[in-house]
């Protein structure tokens, strides 16, 4: 061959080993290293900023205001000494912590007991799918969907002393009327019971949802079998429903720990603290006062997230050892 000849054939293979290239998998397209870093990093940008903005930040800012002694003006100029954990002290020692603590176990505990088991009993019911199912649970979502400032004063209406619906309900059927909000006796169940009603709906739709996903052919197997009813519901159904339960009850947990506005609109932790929690506790020493205390209340909100993160990790230990098992 000559030269010539040679020189020409060179580009054709040239190209034919481009083609070559080309055509096998995932050369050509694979993306240079670190783009797909950089793009992961973009999408997590939204959230890992919200997170710092809005969760992060304030979480240090309420650590760093129990720590220190804050008064009005150093809050807006600073300056404010240091004292450690005595603002922690000062609340633990207090008269009224003991009853706030009380109040705030006795406020979740009930709560969520009478919101998941209503909440089981309707999603029961209504998992027959009988005419009409629909609209109610429909209906039944009413007050999840209202704002908590409508319920909380709807409730404070209807429990009023004097003119409250319920009270006159009472008098019909020859029973004393009842000073529901302003009793030290009363005032914990009025908050209790208000927000039973707000919370049933939650735990309804969750598990509604939880028992759609329960085959049917298993409640055959165990009607064919003899099971009754009742038996079918803890044989069958309460068994698969748990993952759906724990999760319902911890969500639960957390968002009733922290409940605030039903009780400030309808009692603000009275009379003489007897529907106090944590919470309005936290909210009337930091602002319900002519001369606030920051750092106090602070603290007392620190140690309400405490508690929900003792929760959160209880229920984390507990799915671990189900998995386990």
């Amino acid at each position: 061959m000559n030269p010539t000849t040679q020189n020409r054939t060179r580009p054709v293979r040239g190209a034919r080993g481009a083609a070559a290239l080309a055509a096998r998998p995932g050369r050509g397209s694979r993306p240079r290293p670190g783009t797909a870093n950089w793009a992961g990093w973009a999408f997590l940008a939204p959230v890992t900023i919200y997170l710092l903005a809005f969760y992060a930040y304030p979480m240090y800012r309420n650590i760093e205001l129990s720590l220190h002694h804050y008064t009005v003006r150093s809050f807006v100029h600073g300056g404010a000494p240091f004292t450690g954990l005595d603002n922690y002290r000062k609340v633990l020692s207090d008269p009224a912590f003991r009853p706030a603590l009380i109040h705030t176990l006795v406020f979740t505990g009930a709560s969520i007991l009478f919101q998941f088991w209503i909440g089981m009993g309707l999603a029961v019911f209504f998992s027959r799918h009988f005419r009409l199912s629909a609209t109610l649970r429909a209906l039944f979502l009413v007050p999840w969907l209202l704002p908590l400032i409508v319920s909380a004063s709807t409730w404070s209406w209807m429990l009023n002393s004097d003119s409250g619906v319920v009270n006159h309900m009472l008098h019909g059927l020859g029973i004393a009327p009842v000073d529901w909000l302003t009793s030290p006796k009363w005032s914990l169940v009025s908050v209790i019971v208000a927000n039973v009603w707000i919370g049933i709906p939650f735990n309804l739709v969750m598990l509604y949802s939880g028992m759609q996903a329960v085959s049917p052919e298993l409640y055959e197997a165990a009607e064919l079998d003899g099971a009754t009813a009742w038996q079918r519901f803890w044989k069958v159904t309460f068994p698969l429903l748990r993952p759906v339960a724990a999760i319902t009850l911890l969500l639960g947990l957390v968002y009733t720990l922290k409940v605030f506005d039903i009780i400030w609109i309808m009692t603000k932790g009275g009379p003489a603290g007897s529907s106090a929690t944590f919470a309005t506790w936290s909210y009337q020493l930091g602002f319900g006062n002519l001369l606030p205390e920051f750092g106090p209340g602070a603290a007392v909100g620190n140690l309400l997230v405490v508690m929900a993160l003792a929760f959160g990790l209880i229920y984390i230990r507990a799915q671990r050892k189900q998995r386990e098992a």
